[in-house]
C-alpha cells in the first residue's frame, strides 16, 4: 500500500529491515497486496520510470516464506517484479522520523523529513535524502500535515456511556486523523459545571484516550463562582446555552446569568462558547407532519440564531471577554458578526461538517438521523456558508459529534419533533470537508487553518498543537487526499453506528495518525493501549 508501506527497489531490499513482505508483479497478478489497483499502478509507473530514465536493472533473489524465489530479468521496459516491504514499526511505537514527498509546511507542500524527539518535532529537513541516525517512516507521497484538532465533541462520559465514551470516541478520532479533541461539558452526568464534577470526569477519562483530550467547562444558572476554580483546574474555557439544551442537568442561562459569568471571566483570557439560538416565537410543531423534515426546520427558523447572536455581540463588546459562536447553521447572522468584529469584539465563529455537506432539500421523510440543532438548512444557505469560509468570516470547521443510542432517534416512527438532535461525524470530518472543499478551490493549507490551527487557538493549545514546526507536538495525520472510499457500517468506530453519512462516497483516506510521535492508528488498526494525554490549560496561560 502506498500509504502504509515503504517501497524499496529490489537491489536495496536485501538491506531493509522488514517484518512482512509482499510480492507484486504489477503487470501480471497482484495476489499479496490488499490495496490492489491504486498501489499497483503507482508501483508500476515508478519502476517503468526507473527503467526508462535511468536504465536501472532491478533483480535479486529474495527469501520468500522460507524459500527463494528468483525474479526473472525483464527487458521489455514495461513490467518489473516489485517487492513491497512493510516497515517494522509496531503500532504504539515512537516514530523518530517521517519522510514524505508531500509535507504541508506553512502554506507550501514540499518534500521533507520530520525528525521527532521526546514527542516533539525536533527538526524539519527539506533534503529528503538527508542521512538520519534513526529508522524512518517513509510514506512516499502521502500528505503529512498537522493532526486535526476537533474542539467540539460530546463524549458523554460519565453517565451516558451507552451513547459514547472516551475509549470509542478517541479511537474514532484517531481513525479520522484527529489528534486532539475538546470534550463538551454537557451530556455527561454530571456535567462539567463544578470543580468536583470536573475531577470526576478526569478520573473517568484517565487511561481511556487514544488521542489527546482537553475539556470545556459549563456555565449554567447559579454556578458563576465555580468558573475561576475550573479555570485554575485547567479547563480550556466555558460553554452555555441560550435555549433549552436538551438535557435537564444543563439548563440554559438568562441575561442575568450571562452578566454574572462575564464578570467572572473578564481579564482572564478565557473564552465563553454560545449555543446561539433563542426562543423568539411560538411555533406549534404539532401543526405539521412530524415525519417531514420541513416541519422541524420551520420550528427552528434563522431568526432564532440571529437574535441569539445579537445578544452575544452586545455582551462581547460590553465586557471584552472572548466569545465564540458554536455550530453556526444560518448565514443570516454573518453581517452581525462582521459588524461586531469591526467594532472591536473578540468574537470567533465555527460551523460544522453537516451544515457544509448536507442540505434540507435532500433529507427524506422520517430520516431522523439527519436531525441536529440548529437544523440543517437549504442549499442556498449552505453556499453562503462556504463563501463565508472562503472570505475568512467563519474561523473553523468542527464535528459537533453528538451521538446517541438508536432508540432516541425515533426511527421507527420517523418523528423529527421528538428525535434526539445530534449527528455523529468525529471519524469523518477530514474527508467530509475535503470532498466538498477541494471542488470549491480550497487548498490543503486551508484545511490546516480551519480544522487544526484555528481550533487549537480557540482552545488555547496553539503553542503545542496545529502546526508543523520545531517545538510543537509531533501530532501528524498521514493521508491520501486523492483516494476515495465509501462509509460502511463495519468501518465506523463510534460506539453507535447511526449516521446520515452511511453509504456516502468521500475523497480523502486517512492512512496513519501519530500523537506526540506515537503511531496510534494505521490502515484500520489501532495501538493496543490508549496513549493520549489529558490536557489541562495551566492557569498562567489563562491569565492575560
Amino acid at each position: 500500500m502506498k500509504s502504509a508501506f515503504t517501497f524499496f527497489v529490489l537491489s536495496q531490499y536485501i538491506h531493509a529491515k522488514t517484518s512482512t513482505v509482499f510480492l507484486v508483479d504489477p503487470a501480471q497478478s497482484i495476489k499479496e497486496l490488499d490495496d490492489s489497483e491504486h498501489a499497483a499502478k503507482r508501483i508500476q509507473e515508478y519502476f517503468r520510470m526507473r527503467r526508462t530514465c535511468h536504465s536501472i536493472t532491478d533483480w535479486v533473489d529474495v527469501k520468500w516464506k522460507g524459500g527463494v524465489m528468483g525474479h526473472p530479468l525483464q527487458k521489455d521496459g514495461c513490467s518489473c517484479g516489485v517487492v513491497v516491504v512493510k516497515t517494522d514499526m509496531e503500532l504504539g511505537s515512537m516514530v523518530s522520523a517521517v519522510r514524505s514527498q508531500r509535507v504541508l509546511l506553512g502554506d507550501e507542500i514540499r518534500p521533507a523529513v520530520i525528525l521527532i524527539k521526546d514527542g516533539k518535532i525536533h527538526q524539519i529537513h527539506s533534503d529528503i535524502s538527508v542521512d538520519v541516525p534513526c529508522e524512518v517512516l517513509d510514506v512516499a507521497d502521502s500528505v503529512v500535515m498537522p493532526g486535526i484538532v476537533d474542539s467540539h465533541v460530546h463524549v458523554n462520559e460519565p453517565g451516558r456511556t451507552s451513547w459514547e465514551g472516551f475509549w470509542t470516541a478517541t479511537r474514532a478520532a484517531a481513525a479520522g486523523g484527529v489528534t486532539t479533541i475538546v470534550d463538551m461539558p454537557l451530556n455527561s452526568i454530571p456535567p462539567t459545571t463544578t470543580l468536583g464534577n470536573f475531577r470526576d470526569k478526569m478520573q473517568e477519562a484517565t487511561g481511556k484516550c487514544f488521542v489527546d483530550t482537553a475539556f470545556w467547562g459549563g456555565v449554567i444558572p447559579g454556578n458563576q463562582l465555580e468558573l475561576r476554580p475550573l479555570m485554575e483546574a485547567g479547563v480550556a474555557g466555558f460553554k452555555c446555552f441560550l435555549i433549552h439544551s436538551g438535557v435537564e442537568e444543563f439548563p440554559h442561562v438568562t441575561d442575568c446569568d450571562l452578566h454574572a459569568a462575564m464578570q467572572q471571566l473578564q481579564g482572564t483570557g478565557s473564552v465563553l462558547l454560545f449555543h446561539a439560538e433563542r426562543d423568539v416565537q411560538q411555533t406549534a410543531e404539532e401543526d405539521g407532519d412530524p415525519s417531514q423534515y420541513s416541519t422541524f426546520l420551520q420550528s427552528r427558523p434563522d431568526v432564532m440564531e440571529t437574535e441569539a447572536i445579537r445578544t452575544v455581540t452586545e455582551l462581547c463588546l460590553e465586557f471584552q471577554v472572548r466569545c465564540h459562536i458554536v455550530h453556526l447553521s444560518s448565514a443570516e447572522p454573518l453581517k452581525l458578526i462582521q459588524a461586531a468584529r469591526q467594532a472591536g469584539a473578540p468574537l470567533t465563529v465555527e460551523t460544522t461538517h453537516h451544515y457544509l455537506s448536507l442540505c434540507a432539500e435532500n433529507i427524506p421523510a422520517g430520516a431522523t438521523q439527519f436531525k441536529c440543532c440548529p437544523p440543517i438548512r437549504g442549499s442556498a444557505n449552505q453556499e453562503q456558508l462556504w463563501s463565508a469560509l472562503k472570505a475568512g468570516q467563519i474561523d473553523m470547521v468542527v464535528s459537533d459529534h453528538s451521538p446517541c443510542t438508536p432508540d432516541l432517534k425515533k426511527l421507527e416512527r420517523g418523528d423529527f419533533t421528538e428525535a434526539w438532535g445530534g449527528i455523529s461525524s468525529l471519524q469523518f470530518g477530514l474527508p467530509l470537508f475535503w470532498s466538498s472543499a477541494s471542488k470549491r478551490g480550497f487548498q490543503l493549507s486551508d484545511v490546516v487553518r480551519l480544522l487544526s490551527r484555528n481550533p487549537a487557538q480557540l482552545s488555547r493549545l496553539d503553542n503545542q498543537k496545529g502546526c508543523l514546526a520545531p517545538g510543537y507536538d509531533a501530532d501528524l495525520v498521514i493521508w491520501d487526499p486523492e483516494r476515495k472510499f465509501e462509509i460502511k457500517e463495519g468501518g465506523i468506530h463510534h460506539k453507535n453506528k447511526l449516521t446520515p453519512y452511511l453509504g456516502l462516497s468521500l475523497q480523502g483516506v486517512v492512512c496513519a495518525t501519530l500523537v506526540r510521535g506515537q503511531l496510534v492508528y494505521r490502515e484500520g488498526c489501532f495501538c493496543p493501549e490508549p496513549l493520549g494525554k489529558l490536557l489541562l490549560i495551566p492557569p498562567e496561560r489563562s491569565q492575560k
